[in-house]
């Protein structure tokens, strides 16, 4: 038996086919481990480091339990979510069954992994530290308990702390979330931390990077939207204004996701372009845009690339990936309009600076840092912004009219603008309700349909579609 807020979520999304797809490179690979990005201090990633600080036992190793800990059916190991509380008490079963994060150690094993491993040349995939740092839990062996296995992949405590000083007493009747806290679990209700601790895999670290030399050997690239892959995971908890949570809490709670996780992945993304500008290798193609050299070739009179020209940069440079920048510039004009001015100028130098054939390493990492300064800065005032039905409208109402220029950007602005469409529509829908649903839910699966030969992406195309959507709304 599912959620009033599951079972509307299962009727409005789009065809779980078209959105794998969109997806699939993304849960292909599912990097999590413990890093921190020490070369760029000013927003380091959450490491063990962190956690012994987190929960006041400094020189005392965290040890780590296991996923079975969490197994048993008075615990997280129900067949059937509870509706008494706000712990549904099924997560484990929600995340051996259905989420893709279970199998990230098992996907080593496979054709591609280990292929993968011999064009890398780092041995077996399934015991290589590169491969072990984002598909297991690969904590140090004196942090392990008897009851932990390296083989189960990215498990509850990848993303929820070591459980070993919390596990018994987070099920006491006066037991608070606060205290878990304390005691070293991560804060994932706090929507900041829990998207950096996702951007820990789905972006990287400087020490845990999907490079173009991983990407070139097979993996696929990351790209991220909180709240979107957050329902395809499936989500295995309560969302504010469902049953069993307070009666004032946020009924637009997906839109706070969405944006919170739109700025923390922009801040992020520029600290680590910070710290690969002084790394071995550079530049690293993967900050840059895929389909500007990976595309289905055409002849001269088709092609729209060639047709628009390349403003701003050198035929044949390969302009810079801006889709981190791509929603979160909607959002944030909304904010402060003058401050979101200052960053258009910023991001638009780093773009001019990075779309060169060799970019100054010092140029590239000071204007980066700076851009992630002013993101900080703004993402306090967007997360200030109250969200309601004219504001939410209001979004999506912007990012829909500005089709022409983010389908001009590339295939993966494109890809972030149709996961942001799709997550305001649901959050809509959730509280409010279009008169013409069905008409809107279909265009916006055309979005998805669009983007599933990337390689063969047509913004005209794309945009069109976009504008479609825009047509829709009241």
């Amino acid at each position: 038996m599912e959620t009033k807020l599951a079972t509307k979520r299962r009727r409005l999304a789009i065809s779980p086919a078209v959105f794998s797809a969109l997806l699939a490179a993304a849960f292909a690979f599912c990097p999590i481990a413990h890093s921190q990005e020490s070369a760029v201090p000013l927003f380091a990633f959450d490491g063990p480091a962190a956690q012994e600080s987190q929960s006041g036992q400094a020189g005392q190793a965290p040890r780590y339990t296991g996923p079975g800990s969490c197994a048993s059916t008075t615990c997280h190991g129900s067949v059937s979510p509870r509706t008494e509380n706000r712990v549904l008490q099924n997560e484990y079963s929600t995340w051996i069954v259905k989420d893709k994060h279970s199998k990230a150690y098992a996907s080593l094993q496979g054709n591609v992994g280990e292929r993968m491993a011999a064009i890398l040349g780092i041995g077996k995939a399934e015991s290589a530290p590169k491969c072990l740092a984002c598909h297991a839990l690969d904590v140090p062996t004196t942090q392990r308990a008897r009851t932990f296995e390296l083989s189960e992949g990215v498990s509850c405590e990848s993303c929820h702390g070591p459980a070993a000083a919390w596990l018994g007493p987070h099920t006491e009747r006066d037991w608070t979330h606060e205290k878990s806290i304390a005691a070293g679990m991560y804060d994932t209700r706090d929507l900041t931390k829990r998207s950096e601790r996702c951007l820990s895999c789905h972006l990287g670290s400087q020490e845990k990077s999907v490079d173009h030399e991983m990407i070139a050997a097979g993996h696929p690239d990351l790209y991220f939207e909180l709240d979107s892959f957050s329902a395809v995971m499936p989500r295995h908890w309560k969302e504010s204004g469902e049953p069993g949570e307070p009666e004032n809490s946020d009924p637009w709670y997906d839109v706070r996701e969405l944006t919170t996780g739109q700025a923390v992945q922009l801040r992020q993304s520029l600290l680590r372009l910070a710290s690969r500008a002084h790394g071995k290798f550079w530049p690293e193609y993967s900050e840059l845009q895929c389909y500007a050299c990976h595309h289905s070739l055409t002849l001269p009179e088709n092609s729209w690339r060639q047709a628009r020209g390349y403003s701003g940069r050198r035929p044949g440079d390969p302009p810079w990936n801006p889709s981190r920048y791509t929603i979160f510039h909607e959002v944030v004009f909304q904010a402060d309009g003058d401050g979101a001015g200052k960053l258009d100028s910023e991001l638009s130098r780093l773009a001019q600076l990075m779309s060169q054939l060799n970019p100054d390493r010092d140029a590239v990492a000071a204007s980066a840092v700076n851009c992630a300064r002013l993101v900080s800065d703004l993402s306090l005032k967007v997360g200030a912004m109250a969200n309601d039905p004219a504001s939410t409208l209001r979004l999506l109402r912007k990012i829909s009219s500005d089709a022409d220029n983010i389908a001009a950007q590339g295939e993966h602005a494109a890809a972030q603008s149709a996961m942001a469409v799709q997550s305001l529509f649901v959050a809509y829908e959730r509280n409010e309700k279009f008169q013409n649903s069905a008409e809107l839910r279909a265009a916006i699966g055309a979005l998805f349909q669009d983007l599933q030969d990337p390689s063969a992406y047509d913004p005209a195309r794309f945009a069109g579609k976009l504008r479609q959507v825009n047509a829709l709304l009241p």
